[in-house]
């Protein structure tokens, strides 16, 4: 067996199983559950009929490239929704559609990373756990930038010396971030590719929650957009990840694409051949149609709206919590570990969160997801109300 796999942590929601072993809860409240992060919005009515329309589409082996019209629909996407200079994202050559963002972060790190005992990949602190996996599987060693209160749930990349970039092969950015929503600014951004060019390594900036934003007329920026700013046509060094998941509450379909820097496309779409990983054709047409769709997406965002304008004020009476700048989650500090609440809520109420630590690694005695516990907003409305007043009731009955 590959030797590497004995470094892979547990995933969280095997931790959060083990904290709640042995535990009862209470038979006359119904289960919510806020820890896990999978939209529970129903999926738009036109792309399920795509995919029952195009059955027969079964018959087709899909290519690994996918078809011209889903990248065209892609790039046609990307250009409106990032400002894009028309042309500059080739359908051929910038656009790889992939069976969701998990699959292609970890495929493109296998890709990437040239297998050294100083390769780096780096990433913030608390993180999506694939970052860190991939990392171990593809023979390179983690390098966590602590994200918390401080530094606005972004790394301060002014911090990190010119050393832990001497090694990196690849940076991950989260933007808006899991957990906290944190949107990275422009400013920051530029910086970001700075550092790549003087140190040479790969900017990948995981955007799946770039669509869920509370202000319609200031959607998050992304990495691209910035290289438009910025004149920076070729997006070199730099490499998106977007999905339909959240977008679009298509977590099912398993659909996203990767959009950058040409030459890093080229080799990963050469190493996905071999990967085995096409898109179904009918799943291409289900994602045709999402992409070209923004009225769904609009309905989406106003239905997460309600839930932060209803849930935080709640919240707000017994917890320190704001409202993030985009994506679903909140990020509420804990007044007891976070371990703890999120055990003993589960007991008393039957709310179910998910503890910060499980999110996050230790370094240098400091954990950025202590004390806090991740919240989805996925469920509606009325059992996100619910599980806002379980917990204001909990937090009361447990004050020290």
């Amino acid at each position: 067996m590959n030797p590497n796999l004995d470094r892979l942590h547990p995933y969280p929601f095997e931790k959060l199983t083990r904290l709640k072993a042995g535990i009862k809860t209470p038979d006359h409240l119904r289960p919510i559950s806020l820890g896990i992060g999978e939209p529970k919005h129903p999926a738009p009515a036109f792309v399920k009929q795509v995919i029952a329309d195009n059955l027969d589409r079964l018959a087709n082996y899909p290519t690994t490239k996918g078809t011209d019209e889903l990248r065209e629909a892609i790039s046609d996407w990307a250009t409106r929704r990032f400002g894009l200079a028309p042309g500059s994202l080739s359908a051929a050559d910038h656009v790889v559609p992939v069976n969701g963002t998990r699959e292609a972060i970890f495929s493109l790190v296998q890709a990437v990373v040239a297998g050294s005992e100083t390769a780096t990949v780096v990433s913030p602190n608390p993180f999506y756990q694939v970052y860190e996996g991939a990392a171990f599987l593809a023979g390179a060693t983690p390098v966590y930038l602590p994200c918390d209160g401080s530094n606005g749930f972004i790394p301060d990349f002014d911090a990190v010396p010119d050393s832990v970039w001497r090694d990196c092969q690849i940076l991950f950015l989260c933007s808006p971030g899991n957990p906290s929503g944190a949107v990275i600014p422009r400013e920051t951004l530029i910086k970001v590719i700075e550092l790549a060019d003087r140190h040479d390594f790969i900017v990948a900036s995981d955007e799946c929650y770039s669509e869920l934003y509370p202000d319609e007329a200031n959607p998050p920026e992304g990495l691209l957009q910035t290289c438009a700013a910025i004149g920076r046509d070729d997006f070199a060094r730099c490499i998106v990840f977007h999905s339909l998941s959240k977008r679009s509450n298509l977590p099912g379909l398993r659909s996203g694409f990767v959009a950058g820097d040409a030459t890093v496309l080229r080799g990963y779409l050469k190493y996905r051949t071999y990967h085995g990983c096409a898109m179904p054709v009918h799943n291409q047409l289900a994602s045709i149609a999402a992409w070209q769709d923004e009225d769904h997406v609009k309905e989406n965002r106003a239905a997460y709206r309600a839930k932060f304008d209803a849930v935080v004020p709640l919240l707000r009476e017994v917890m320190d919590v704001d409202y993030p700048d985009a994506g679903f989650y909140l990020w509420p500090v804990t007044p007891m570990d976070d371990e703890t609440f999120a055990r003993d809520l589960s007991a008393q109420q039957n709310v179910h969160v998910l503890p910060g630590r499980y999110l996050s690694r230790t370094v240098n005695g400091h954990n950025p997801g202590e004390y806090r516990v991740r919240m989805a907003l996925v469920a509606p409305l009325e059992e996100c109300v619910e599980a806002a007043e379980r917990i204001v009731e909990f937090v009361k009955a447990n004050k020290a």
